[in-house]
């Protein structure tokens, strides 16, 4: 059935800047006025996001994996396994906000119990919600990415008008020596990830900090370039894990 005009399909398909700035949050089109609170994981970080003044609350995704056969989707990042809080926790404190919500999978076994998960409360989400995985390896990247087509295939099925965020895994570090090419985003980078972009009509890409050529983008590598997002996480330490 078609979503009702201001349900939640439509805020989740809708461009982020349009959606504040309609809501009065932000005063112009400008993707710098969207404040950010990164690695809300622990139910302390998730408390603290929750009473800021940010837009938007990030989180990684992982299946618990316990002895006792407990598979819950739990909020934590790698190289951590565990957690004090998990994605059903953090779904209701989250929907009693404002706040738009990005979620982080680091593996494809956590992403469909999630997704059925966010399904019992889609309705109470009518905001910004983007879903992300690095599903390509990046700059002096490793091959640890979730699987590419079985996340969009998943995702997709679930809820195909969401704002999907797809990334790079990267080893790049500011400072530091960075292994030649390997170090930087090359054409091969983005015009895969750009395939993949047209086959889901993806909205957002991840970009880490690093040195890329923006003229890859003016000669249409990436094409409709205005249904396509770059995110770069800038901030005082490199964001691999964030």
């Amino acid at each position: 059935a078609a979503a009702r005009r201001g349900g939640p399909r439509r805020a989740w398909a809708e461009n982020i800047l349009d959606y504040f700035l309609r809501s009065n949050r932000i005063k112009t089109r400008d993707g710098a006025e969207i404040t950010w609170y990164h690695a809300a994981n622990k139910k302390s970080q998730m408390e603290e996001a929750i009473k800021s003044a940010v837009h938007m609350v990030e989180a990684d995704i992982l299946l618990r994996d316990d002895k006792g056969g407990n598979r819950d989707p739990i909020m934590v990042h790698p190289p951590e396994t565990d957690s004090d809080n998990t994605l059903q926790e953090w779904l209701k404190e989250i929907v009693k906000t404002n706040k738009g919500i990005k979620l982080d999978f680091k593996s494809l076994e956590a992403v469909r119990p999630s997704l059925e998960l966010l399904e019992h409360v889609k309705l109470r989400l009518r905001r910004p919600v983007w879903i992300n995985a690095d599903i390509l390896p990046g700059p002096n990247g490793n091959d640890a990415v979730v699987d590419a087509k079985g996340f969009l295939d998943t995702v997709t099925s679930f809820f195909p008008d969401v704002t999907l965020s797809l990334g790079w895994s990267t080893g790049w570090h500011p400072g530091k020596h960075n292994n030649g090419k390997d170090g930087k985003y090359n054409t091969y980078n983005y015009i895969k990830i750009g395939y993949f972009c047209c086959l889901t009509h993806s909205h957002v890409l991840r970009k880490l900090l690093g040195q890329i050529a923006w003229a890859l983008f003016q000669v249409g590598l990436l094409p409709d370039l205005q249904q396509v997002w770059f995110v770069d996480w800038n901030s005082g330490t490199f964001p691999e894990e964030k």
